[in-house]
């Protein structure tokens, strides 16, 4: 389960960016990797699934905090 912190997160569209704890690794996310989370805030610490979907890598089941 990776884990990584908010770089930036945009309420209105519900996207953003997380940096992975090697600090150089940037991954987008979109609002389904949300669930019930509304909002994130820069610096939040979170863990993530990675899935394949459409041959591309995607961000799924965003968790607040680490595990």
């Amino acid at each position: 389960m990776p884990q990584a912190t908010v770089k930036s997160y945009d309420s209105i569209t519900r996207t953003g960016v997380l940096v992975a704890d090697d600090g150089s690794t940037e991954t987008p996310f979109d609002g389904q990797s949300l669930g019930m989370f509304r909002f994130l805030r820069p610096g939040q610490r979170v863990t993530y699934d990675l899935v394949m979907e459409e041959g591309n890598q995607r961000v799924r089941n965003l968790r607040i905090g680490v595990a």
